[in-house]
């Protein structure tokens, strides 16, 4: 972390009244609405001046509110976070396991295509945010039972571990990050490619392609 992600700031001190906290209140929505769309169009590392122009506050107003960068990046991403844990719960509910479990990769790895921050969120840990992870591990726990459960169905290959979910996670982002916009069915492709490995049964019919122009364009773009 650079000397510019951690300021030390006073705190507000405030008097009490109504309309300083109010003020207050505002401007922490301002900043996480600023970061939410910066973290999406940028990736995490954005340099948070930036995110303080998008507020419309003074970088001392942000560092206020968020000493640190892992601060704002839990805070904008917590709600994010919860629906990542609550989307293996529905899946558990399947009842048929294999569906639930492909469903679920699916749709974890359309939320990191969707969003380049929390991309990144999901292949990094935050330590000094004790519920943040604590929703993470809760996530993590519940994968397991549904990985058990679609190994018991039939459906998945035995040797999956809960390990190769992190795999799949980090070459999802690789080719998100990659294509971007430019080829965007990539990502469902490679998803589907992998949740294939996965099969103990026979594949499953792809997604469409990109276009050669499109991956062209991609690689282009990439360089």
């Amino acid at each position: 972390m650079s000397s510019a992600d951690a300021i030390p700031i006073p705190s507000d001190g405030g008097d009490g009244c109504n309309p300083l906290r109010a003020d207050a209140q505002r401007n922490r929505a301002r900043v996480l609405n600023a970061a939410r769309e910066a973290f999406a169009d940028q990736g995490l590392e954005v340099p948070m001046a930036e995110v303080a122009r998008r507020a419309g506050v003074g970088i001392a107003t942000l560092f206020r509110r968020f000493p640190t960068r892992d601060d704002l990046i839990t805070a904008v991403f917590s709600d994010t976070m919860a629906r990542y844990s609550e989307a293996v719960d529905v899946a558990l509910e399947d009842p048929d396991p294999w569906r639930g479990f492909c469903g679920y990769v699916q749709q974890v790895c359309a939320m990191q295509a969707a969003d380049r921050g929390f991309m990144k969120v999901l292949t990094r840990t935050f330590p000094h945010d004790r519920l943040f992870e604590a929703e993470r591990e809760r996530a993590f726990h519940a994968f397991t039972t549904l990985m058990e459960n679609a190994k018991a169905a039939g459906g998945l290959r035995a040797d999956f571990v809960p390990q190769d979910l992190a795999i799949t996670l980090m070459a999802n982002a690789g080719v998100v990050s990659v294509t971007g916009g430019a080829a965007p069915e990539s990502s469902p492709r490679i998803v589907a490619y992998l949740l294939q490995a996965f099969a103990a049964q026979a594949a499953q019919p792809l997604p469409p392609a990109p276009t050669q122009r499109r991956i062209h364009r991609a690689l282009r773009l990439h360089r």
